[in-house]
């Protein structure tokens, strides 16, 4: 049976009536909204991570309060940029916090959106143990259930699929097994795939993997694209997935072309606008990192250098509001609102 069939025949009917409910909205850690009230949107930004590992991992590792105090002013600080909805990728096993963000949600009265899904870059460090002697199925069961039940016992529900393969060209038995769960939890429930990758040739490996399955490219966000090349970018656009260039940040390079992160960015954001190519593109900072319990004191990068730095360098060099309106609102509106995108014609 192909996967399509199995997704819907063996994980069932997935709640039709909660996927019904939130199609074409976002699910926010306070519940569902329509995509329209995103309004300005952070993709790839992180609160806590904690890189102990799956075996170690947990709350006792941390405590919300002293969280909250150190992340609260940077999300302010953004808010008072303009900023209404934050996409929190940091994954189970790895810091994932639905409770904390629901407090940061109330505290700021911003949107902010977790996920569901397993990270196997790092040599599947963040995976758990069980995942391993896992199926296909009984990980997507467990994405699908969050999604359908709540996180952890809570209420709260994931707004998207975050995975993550290693860099190498090849996928991994057990990176493949993931992205095949992605595909299959993305098929039942409608949300969008982000997957943390790096280079052209595994961008390309999930995606011809995913078209094998049914699942649109449309449904994959190549996530770190940063270090792909433009061809590469040209090619998944033109499959029509996402392209996600999410490390913005105002700092040195030690590069002949570019002395600073920002200038590259100016760069590769004009080439794509000269392929018209921007409508299938995201752009974030892939910044805070409360670190947990790591032993050298690393300051929390805040998220205003796409606001204080990169969109006046973008207007200094032709860029409208309409194009940096269509990177930070009607782009992320597009690429994460629920809905299940595959091939009607797939057998």
């Amino acid at each position: 049976m192909n996967y399509l069939g199995l997704a819907f025949i063996v994980l069932g009917t997935c709640n039709s009536l909660f996927s019904s409910q939130v199609e074409k909205k976002i699910l926010t850690v306070k519940g569902a909204i329509d995509a329209t009230e995103m309004g300005t949107t952070l993709i790839h930004e992180h609160v806590l991570v904690d890189f102990g590992g799956a075996d170690v991992t947990g709350y006792h590792r941390w405590n919300r309060e002293d969280v909250l105090q150190v992340v609260l002013p940077h999300v302010l600080e953004v808010k008072s940029r303009g900023m209404k909805t934050l996409f929190e990728m940091t994954p189970a096993y790895l810091g994932r916090d639905p409770l904390l963000l629901s407090r940061l949600s109330e505290k700021s009265d911003l949107h902010l959106i977790t996920n569901t899904g397993f990270y196997g870059a790092r040599n599947n460090k963040f995976i758990p143990h069980f995942a391993f002697e896992a199926s296909a199925d009984e990980l997507s069961e467990i994405w699908i259930d969050e999604f359908e039940n709540g996180i952890e016992g809570t209420d709260i529900r994931p707004g998207f699929i975050k995975i993550a393969v290693d860099r190498d060209p090849q996928l991994s038995t057990m990176h493949a097994k993931i992205v095949r769960a992605a595909g299959m939890t993305h098929l039942a429930t409608g949300l969008t795939i982000v997957s943390h990758t790096g280079p052209d040739e595994p961008a390309f490996a999930q995606l011809e993997l995913l078209k094998s399955m049914g699942v649109d490219p449309s449904a994959f966000v190549w996530t770190h694209a940063q270090w792909g090349t433009m061809d590469g970018y040209l090619r998944a656009i033109e499959m029509g997935a996402w392209v996600s260039i999410d490390n913005v940040a105002d700092v040195k390079l030690s590069n002949q072309r570019f002395s600073n992160r920002i200038d590259w960015f100016v760069w590769v954001l004009s080439e794509l606008k000269k392929h018209d190519a921007l409508h299938r593109v995201l752009i974030s900072h892939d910044a805070g990192w409360y670190r947990v319990q790591e032993t050298e004191e690393k300051p929390y990068r805040g998220y205003t250098a796409i606001f204080d730095r990169l969109i006046p360098a973008l207007k200094k060099v032709g860029f409208g509001q309409e194009d940096i309106d269509r990177l930070l609102i009607y782009n992320p509106q597009e690429a994460f609102k629920i809905r299940k995108r595959s091939f009607s014609n797939h057998p």
